[in-house]
């Protein structure tokens, strides 16, 4: 299983969205998508609990670290 990480701290809303939405779209099946960023992420966590995505979080001393796809 691969594994594609983002590091979108530091960047300004939408951009991180819009980052891990183009990702998802191009992630083959299986993998995982793994996101860095500055706070937990709740609009892509309802889009991703809506569509049935897998993923997790955890919120870290300096990041909050979002796995999506394969786990």
């Amino acid at each position: 299983m691969s594994d594609t990480l983002i590091d979108a701290r530091g960047l300004e809303p939408p951009e991180p969205f819009e980052l891990a939405m183009a990702a998802l779209a191009d992630l083959p099946a299986g993998e995982t998508l793994t996101l860095l960023l500055d706070r937990i992420p709740w609009p892509l966590l309802r889009i991703l609990e809506r569509d049935g995505t897998r993923y997790e979080y955890e919120v870290g001393e300096d990041a909050v670290k979002v796995r999506i796809g394969g786990l």
